[in-house]
């Protein structure tokens, strides 16, 4: 249990930008702090959920209420993820070798790619929400957080790691077959719930459902393109994810 607990305060001190409880650290708990990243999409969700619902509530829902509840994910997350889609996008788009595509990868500067697809996510996602109806839509802000993490955990601790990455030597093939089993029952719980929605709200069923799709597809997709999993490419695939979700919860 207490091993669980410092593999908790780890995935909170390292994805949240709210105030961690206990700052604590072991290298060999990082496979199980991977399991913990849907319940950080939990957090995120309900203080997305929260906001939508009150700016409805309160009758606050024109373009600024839509640019705040744009800002919300990332501004919780201490843009943490926003980092990863910045350099996937500047490694992918650069279309030179592998090597050179996984050295852009860990360059720290933001190139001209990266600078253009984030004015893109941000007027996409901003536009989404100003078109969604959130009175209905605030069920699905609360669950893609979840399932876009639930993916993303899978990813990683299922996909061989690039041999640059963090996760190379304690992420190995055979070694995370436990914590990939939990994830994956965390995405069936989700989709359960998400099913319950299907024929009520069927807007919201698909937007989680998406969500969770181009999460898995866009790892799939970044890996083979960067010669293996990272954690960046983990926050592309949930940076993508989102955005996903927010477009069919705008389109239906």
């Amino acid at each position: 249990m207490k091993n669980q607990l410092t593999a908790l305060m780890m995935a909170w001190g390292t994805y949240l930008a709210i105030p961690c409880p206990k700052k604590v650290w072991d290298d060999a708990m990082r496979p199980w702090q991977i399991v913990w990243l849907p319940v950080i999409g939990l957090i995120v969700g309900v203080i997305w959920a929260v906001c939508a619902g009150l700016f409805v509530h309160w009758g606050f829902t024109g373009l600024l209420a839509a640019a705040i509840l744009t800002a919300v994910p990332f501004l919780v997350t201490g843009f943490f993820h926003l980092d990863g889609f910045l350099d996937c996008c500047d490694a992918i788009l650069s279309r030179r070798d592998l090597a050179t595509r996984q050295k852009i990868l860990k360059d720290s500067r933001v190139g001209a790619f990266a600078v253009v697809c984030a004015i893109l996510l941000f007027l996409f996602s901003f536009a989404a929400m100003a078109d969604a109806d959130l009175g209905e839509g605030w069920r699905a802000l609360l669950l893609i957080p979840v399932i876009t993490r639930c993916m993303a955990g899978v990813a990683v601790e299922t996909f061989a790691p690039m041999q640059t990455s963090q996760y190379a030597g304690t992420f190995e093939a055979g070694k995370t077959k436990t914590q990939r089993r939990i994830l994956l029952l965390m995405y069936l719980a989700v989709m359960a719930l998400d099913f319950l929605w299907l024929f009520s709200r069927p807007a919201c069923a698909l937007a989680v459902a998406w969500a969770g799709l181009t999460t898995i597809l866009s790892c799939r997709a970044a890996r083979r393109n960067l010669g293996g999993m990272s954690g960046d490419i983990a926050g592309f695939s949930i940076t993508l994810g989102e955005l996903s979700g927010l477009l069919i919860l705008a389109i239906f």
